[in-house]
Order: structure tokens, then sequence, then C-alpha cells
């Protein structure tokens, strides 16, 4: 595939992950992680907005007047809240119920507004499908990943299902929102941490095995991109 569409796609899954690297749409992270199967479901309805809103707003990026972008973008964005609203409501009562009030306030995420700015009004629609592909599923894995581990610590439970041991009694904080920051700072450490270690490189020496194997050789022991 291009790299033009994958670049996007990684970036908004790994590079630019919204909840562990860029920290937006902190609001629904932190107040719907209860469970797993709520940050999943939040996850892919903003997803599914992100992808369309990118699309509509890349199509129309030459028509939209400078001045107005901001609310243009915001109608657009809000018409397909509702659509997703009014089909959880109607197909998923059980996750509508969950998310509430939650699921209008897609229509501010930053998320959303900060893609349809910085990429959708500057891309062509295949590569701002892609941006909201990759972002969404990126926002889609730090909700997922932030409400498995609070079900697992306040219920013994993944997805409803119990996986530890019926005896276990919960942590009661970690299904309070105090909870919720408490595990976001600890998978964006742990996130931090595997980012650092790939990072880093080690030096290389140009004398290979050691100066006593390149003596007269003219070396002079500086390692690579040492400041000479």
């Amino acid at each position: 595939m291009n790299n033009k569409y994958m670049k996007p796609l990684v970036n908004g899954l790994f590079k630019e992950n919204p909840t562990f690297v860029l920290m937006l749409g902190m609001c629904p992270t932190l107040a719907v992680t209860t469970s797993a199967m709520n940050g999943l479901g939040m996850g892919l309805t903003t997803t599914v907005v992100l992808i369309m809103s990118n699309l509509i707003i890349s199509l129309l990026r030459n028509v939209i007047p400078d001045k107005v972008r901001i609310p243009a973008y915001i109608v657009i964005i809000a018409s397909f809240v509702t659509v997703v609203e009014l089909l959880l409501e109607g197909f998923i009562p059980a996750l509508y119920s969950a998310l509430g009030i939650y699921i209008p306030l897609i229509v501010v995420n930053c998320i959303i507004l900060g893609r349809a700015e910085s990429f959708a009004s500057k891309n062509g629609p295949i590569e701002s499908i892609f941006d909201g592909i990759g972002m969404g599923l990126g926002f889609t894995l730090g909700l997922t990943s932030i409400g498995m581990v609070r079900e697992i610590l306040g219920a013994g439970q993944i997805f409803g299902l119990q996986v530890l041991p019926a005896s276990y009694e919960g942590i009661t904080i970690f299904i309070l929102a105090p909870g919720a920051f408490f595990v976001l700072a600890a998978l964006t450490a742990v996130q931090n941490k595997v980012r650092n270690k790939k990072g880093k490189k080690a030096p290389v020496s140009r004398c290979g095995d050691g100066c006593t194997s390149c003596q007269n050789t003219g070396c002079t022991g500086k390692i690579e991109g040492e400041a000479k």
C-alpha cells in the first residue's frame, strides 16, 4: 500500500496516539472507561464520526470559506454524531445508556476538531480517511486498554467475563474516577518507556574490536556521531 496512506494510519496508532501521546479527548477517556466494553464502544463510535467527518471536510476544503471553517466543521461533525447516536439508541440501547451524555459530546471532541483543522482541511479524501482510521483506532486502543485494566482490578472481569477467582474482591478505587487517572498514568509511563528504549541506539566505535587492533591505522578512537 502507498506509504502516504500508511503513514497517517501508523501515526494515529503509535507515534501520535491521541490518548497516550497527544493526551487528547481526556473527558471520555476518564469517564467511560469503567469497563473494556464501554471503552471499545466509545472508541469505535468516535472512529466512525472521525472517518466520515474527515472525508466530508476534505472534499469541501476548497469550498468552505476560511472565516467560517470552524462553525462549518462543527455542523458537519454534529450531523454525523446525531446519526450515530440514533443508530446506537435503536440497535445497541445498552451501550447507548452506558455512554450517555458522552455521545453528544463527541461533537466538541478535540481529537475530531483537531484532525479536521490540521489534516483533513489540507489533504485529499483518501489520506484523510486513513488519518481518521489511524486516529480512531489509536483512540479505541487507548480507551479499551484503560477499560480492561480498570475492569480487571475493579471487578476481576474482562468484557463482562470473570477472569479472576470468584473470591477476588475488586479494588473499588479503580471503578471510580481516581482509578482512571492512576491507570492512564501507568499505561502512559509504560508506553513512554518502550518508545524511549526503541529510540536509543548503542554507540558504534570506529575501532571495531578495540584500539589495540587498529594501531597505526589512523583511527582516532572516536565514537560514531561524536563531536570532533
